[in-house]
Order: structure tokens, then C-alpha cells, then sequence
């Protein structure tokens, strides 16, 4: 690995005596983890499935390395969303934000997902996430990993976070902002970051960095909790970014984290600062512990305004036009999903009901997906799929591991079973993979095709 020649002379400046064990980090392997889906699993019933080498990572309960000779993403239980892959210490930063069931957590910068489904599950689905991302092909990726972790109370945006600053006002219990940044945590696991990384770099990062949390700090309400979070070792984009946001918002101040081995206090004296509170945020660094690079802040406001009202969606869809919804929840289901209906064209959702309306918001998920309303008939989606487990449905088909029929299904192929006439749930396991329509002992897939494996 070629680390840039600036990026050294810096960390030996900063780390002094620690430098050669920081560097010598680097010729290690870098560490894989997996989180467990406790929407879909406890920790102890994915334990007993006993299927990957596993040791715990000490920072967070349903947090896991595995060894680098096993692929889990290439397991049917990653396609039932069963467990996310996630790096070891970017678990650290949902668990430092521990939202509780019931509260409005928005996490302002979400894609790819990993700490966006970690607070999902934290939430049991029970209150509101918004999941924003503001680069588009970014937000489908979030929002695909929304569905298949089977989440139900999220909406997923692609905003800047100043048009959701302008329909937020101080409504969020937490939010947490993964911000952007020079990426140097990650050079050990994408190699490719070292190509992007300048002194010019680190520097536009802090300024953007400083923005965003600027305009989350504005949808916080009174006694709420921000994260601030980065991948980096960089002081302007961690301890610089915090100290001067403190200066702005004398509001807010810096809340201890929860300890754990490895874990370092940030550094005040890399950015020059008297206020000692930097020394409450956290470093997560390569050398101290198993995991990659990270930073996290975790900030309370104190005082202001409560929240403002918020005009929540009007008016639900009229239920008449979703008979043939109704009619299929008769038929397949053993309780037909209830709540705030919207359709987004021909596709019905359940949206959380506290979601804001919706106007002049880019929405690429506005909840639960539950199908589509075609004429005269209603196609279940993925999602619901996802969301539901084997007592849920009437009709269920389940594959164990090992199964060639399970194969066939993933790969998208029509099968030859026995079962019910109509919609049934696929399983592995009794964990749901997706639906599968029965007619003359034949299933006619519903694995969706841009998931389908190939070459297995």
C-alpha cells in the first residue's frame, strides 16, 4: 500500500512515539465484522445457527468479527437480511448514539446503510427514522438495504440537509451525522481512498463537515442527541469541526462515551483549544484495537425551543381503492398490515406516522412498501416479503441450507413443489428470502431479478 508522503509526514508529527506502531498497522489484515439483524434474530438464535467463526467485538452486543476465509455475503441468511457487514468500529458509532423504541432519529448522511439499519434495529421498529443520503445512486443503495434488513418505520430521502433543516425544525430526539471526509480510517480497508486523499482534501472536508452539522444542530430538539462521526485521523475534521461548532452553539456541550479497551480521548492539543471537553470524544484507532479508523462525538443540546408543529400527511388513501389489497390480505395473510396508506403512483406504502408531508422532497422510500395496486389485482413486494416471518402468512415454503431447490430459487429459477394454489412466503430456514406464486405444483419466482444469484 503507497500511503501518500503528506499524509505520513503528518501522522508522524502527531503521533510521535506511537507513529511506528500506527504504520506497522497497516501490514496487518484489515478486520471483517458482521452485525446481527435483531429485527429478524436475537444474538443467541443466530449463535446457535452456528454457521460463521465468530468473536464477539467488545464495543457492541450484536457485533461480530469473522475471519477473512468466510463470505457471508454470499450466504442465503445475508439475503434474508438475517445480519449486515458492517467495519468493526463504525459499529461503535450507533451504539454511542443508542436510540431507544419510539423516538424520531434521523441519520443525516445514510448511505450505504450499515449505521442507518443499526439504529433501525435499535428503534424495534416502533417511532420514525429518516434516513437521508444526498448523492442519488448512494440513497437507492440505502434504501435497498432498508428493505432487505426488513425495516418498517423508515422513510428515505435525497436531500441536502438544508431543505430537511427547513421542514425539521428541532423535531428529532437523535440524529447522527457520519459525515463525509478525507477517508483516511479507511485506507487499510479501500486501498483506493490513498488516490483521493490531499492536504487541499482534508481541508474542504472540515468546511463541509462544519455545514452539515450547522444544519443539524438545527433539527435537534431541547435535551436531544447528536453524533458526529468520521472515518478519519484528520484533527481539522474531528476535533476541529467539534470545537468550533461548540464556539457557535454554546447550547450544546460534549457527553462522555461509553469506554471500552482501545478506546482514546480526543486530542485538544492538535487543534489547540482550552476547552477540555474534546477530551470526551472518542478515537478508535487501528493500533489500539481491532477495528479501523474512527472519530465520534457525542454532543446534548440543553436548551432552546421546544419543537414546531409539523404538518403530518393530511389525508390517507381512500380504502376503497384498495380492495384488492384487503382481498389479498384475506386470502395470504394472517392479519392484514394496518396504518397511514399512500400511494406513490401505483405503489402502496404504510407510512410512519410521524412523518412529515411530503412535498418538494425527494422520497425514494416513504415507509413500508407493502406491493403494488395493479388492475384488479394486488402484487406483494419485496419488502413486505422481507418484513413478514412464517406465522404472518398462510402459504409458506421453506428451504433449509444446502437445499438445491434453495439454490434455484436465489438464482431466480421457477420450481417444481408441492403447496398451496396462489402467494407464498419463501423461506430459509423459517427466515423469508421473498414470494414465489404456486399454480399446478409449479412456483413461479418473485425473487427480484436485480438480486438473483449467478454462477454459483
Amino acid at each position: 500500500m503507497n500511503l501518500p508522503k503528506d499524509f505520513l509526514e503528518k501522522m508522524r508529527f502527531l503521533l510521535k512515539d506511537e507513529y511506528e506502531g500506527f504504520i506497522a498497522s497497516y501490514r496487518e489484515n484489515k478486520l471483517q465484522g458482521l452485525r446481527v439483524n435483531t429485527l429478524k434474530i436475537s444474538v443467541k438464535d443466530f449463535l446457535k445457527q452456528n454457521v460463521f467463526q465468530l468473536e464477539p467485538i467488545p464495543w457492541v452486543g450484536e457485533g461480530f468479527y469473522y475471519p477473512v476465509e468466510e463470505r457471508p455475503g454470499k450466504h442465503p441468511f445475508h439475503e434474508a437480511g438475517l445480519y449486515y457487514i458492517q467495519e468493526p468500529s463504525a459499529m461503535a458509532v450507533g451504539a454511542a448514539l443508542d436510540p431507544q423504541p419510539g423516538e424520531r432519529v434521523l441519520d443525516l448522511c445514510g448511505a450505504p446503510g450499515g449505521k442507518s439499519t443499526h439504529i433501525a434495529a435499535r428503534l424495534n421498529n416502533e417511532g420514525f427514522l429518516l434516513a437521508n443520503e444526498i448523492h442519488p445512486a448512494r440513497a437507492k443503495i440505502l434504501a435497498q438495504n432498508v428493505e432487505r434488513m426488513g425495516i418498517k418505520n423508515c422513510v428515505v430521502t435525497n436531500e441536502t440537509p438544508e431543505k430537511l433543516a427547513h421542514r425539521f425544525p428541532r423535531y428529532f430526539h437523535r440524529i447522527l451525522v457520519d459525515a463525509p471526509c478525507s477517508g483516511e480510517g479507511m485506507f487499510r480497508k479501500d486501498p483506493d481512498a490513498c488516490e483521493e486523499w490531499s492536504l487541499e482534501n482534508v481541508a474542504l472536508c472540515a468546511n463541509r463537515q462544519l455545514q452539515i452539522l450547522e444544519e443539524a444542530g438545527k433539527m435537534l430538539m431541547p435535551g436531544g442527541r447528536l453524533v458526529y462521526s468520521t472515518c478519519t485521523f484528520s484533527p481539522e475534521e474531528n476535533e476541529g469541526v467539534i470545537d468550533q461548532f461548540l464556539k457557535k452553539h454554546p447550547e450544546y456541550s460534549v457527553e462522555a462515551v461509553v469506554s471500552h479497551e482501545g478506546f482514546k480521548p480526543g486530542r485538544k492539543e492538535w487543534i489547540q483549544t482550552d476547552n477540555t471537553s474534546i477530551e470526551k470524544t472518542i478515537r478508535l484507532w487501528p493500533h489500539h484495537l481491532k477495528g479501523e479508523g474512527h472519530y465520534v462525538a457525542v454532543l446534548t443540546k440543553n436548551d432552546g425551543e421546544g419543537p414546531e408543529k409539523i404538518k403530518t400527511i393530511e389525508k390517507s388513501v381512500d380504502r376503497k381503492l384498495l380492495k384488492d389489497y384487503f382481498d389479498f390480505g384475506e386470502a395470504y395473510l394472517n392479519e392484514t398490515p394496518e396504518g397511514e396508506y399512500i400511494l406513490f403512483g401505483e405503489q402502496l406504502y404504510i407510512i410512519p406516522k410521524e412523518m412529515v408531508r411530503l412535498e418538494k422532497l425527494k422520497v425514494l422510500r416513504p415507509g413500508w412498501h407493502l406491493g403494488a395496486i395493479k388492475k384488479n389485482r394486488f402484487e406483494p413486494s419485496h419488502a413486505l416479503a422481507l418484513s413478514l416471518k412464517e406465522e404472518d402468512c398462510k402459504f409458506n415454503i421453506s428451504f433449509e441450507i444446502g437445499d438445491d431447490l434453495l439454490l434455484a430459487y436465489l438464482k431466480g429459477e421457477s420450481l417444481n413443489v408441492e403447496g398451496h394454489k396462489g402467494w407464498n412466503l419463501v423461506h430459509v430456514e423459517g427466515y423469508s428470502l421473498g414470494w414465489g406464486k404456486l399454480a399446478d405444483q409449479v412456483l413461479k419466482n418473485h425473487y427480484p431479478k436485480g438480486l438473483r444469484w449467478s454462477g454459483m
